[in-house]
């Protein structure tokens, strides 16, 4: 354990007392930050077995940065804010496009090739390398988008900061999330998936393979998979209800990359769009 996570440590132990006259722990709070900022941290990982590893000390530096921040007023152009957080700056060194109408809060991590259409990425979250965030995506604080990831329009990347523990939404590698896909609450979804438009992904949604009818996880699907919102039946003592889930409709091949085409045409034969 580094000094410096001891230190957040023990400001965290005192976070109702925080406010910005609290220099030392702010000066502390702000490293973390700005290593966040960099790439430097991250507040989760895939660790080699597969599973997610989160660090909580940096997710409690971004909860302390709230308490050690007061108000400020920004103008740009004709636009005022009001605002604790400010914005990342600097997108030419970084390799990063950002089209008018896209922000970055500063503590988020772009990496080079990353395009941010007219979207938001929130503070915490981790966006890789030639990864695009199409127009009205969200990636939500501590989010982790993998590389050449594809947010299509209007995708909802949900945040969590808050309750302890709690893991982070993970997008893997070479993922495609289909227009108005809303994945949220620690849900995953693995390396060269593709989720169809209007998917809701959470860990309360059962993942169910198509061709068996079993059950495979319940807000995971998994690697290589074409993966569609359904319902299913239930009865209640109320009556026949149907309730959502989602529905694998295809595994590709290790290392397969989705063809448009053929995934365009895919996902109509089952009545969904990309």
């Amino acid at each position: 354990m580094s000094s410096l996570e001891t230190r957040i440590g023990q400001w965290f132990e005192r976070i109702g007392e925080m406010t910005p006259e609290n220099t030392e722990a702010r000066r502390d709070v702000e490293l973390v930050i700005t290593k966040l900022d960099d790439g430097q941290l991250r507040v989760a990982e895939i660790a080699p077995g597969g599973d997610v590893v989160v660090h909580e000390w940096v997710r409690q530096a971004i909860l302390l940065l709230f308490r050690l921040r007061g108000l400020e007023r920004v103008e740009v152009g004709p636009f005022e804010f009001l605002d604790k957080l400010d914005l990342k700056h600097d997108y030419e060194r970084r390799g990063v496009r950002v089209v008018p109408g896209a922000s970055a809060r500063r503590g988020s991590f772009l990496s080079p090739g990353v395009i941010l259409m007219p979207s938001y990425v929130n503070i915490g979250a981790w966006v890789g390398s030639g990864t695009m965030v199409d127009t009205w995506a969200t990636v939500g604080s501590c989010a982790q988008i993998g590389s050449n990831v594809h947010l299509a329009g209007g995708v909802g990347i949900g945040g969590v900061l808050e309750p302890a523990n709690a893991v982070p939404v993970v997008i893997e590698d070479d993922a495609f999330i289909g227009s108005r896909c809303m994945v949220v609450e620690g849900a995953r979804v693995g390396r060269g998936s593709v989720l169809g438009a209007g998917t809701i992904l959470n860990p309360s949604i059962p993942v169910i393979d198509a061709e068996t009818g079993e059950e495979i996880s319940r807000g995971y699907v998994p690697d290589y998979c074409v993966a569609v919102s359904a319902s299913r039946r239930r009865e209640y003592p109320g009556g026949e209800f149907f309730l959502p889930c989602v529905l694998v409709i295809k595994r590709m091949e290790e290392g397969e990359r989705h063809n448009k085409v053929a995934l365009n045409a895919l996902l109509r034969d089952h009545g969904v769009a990309t």
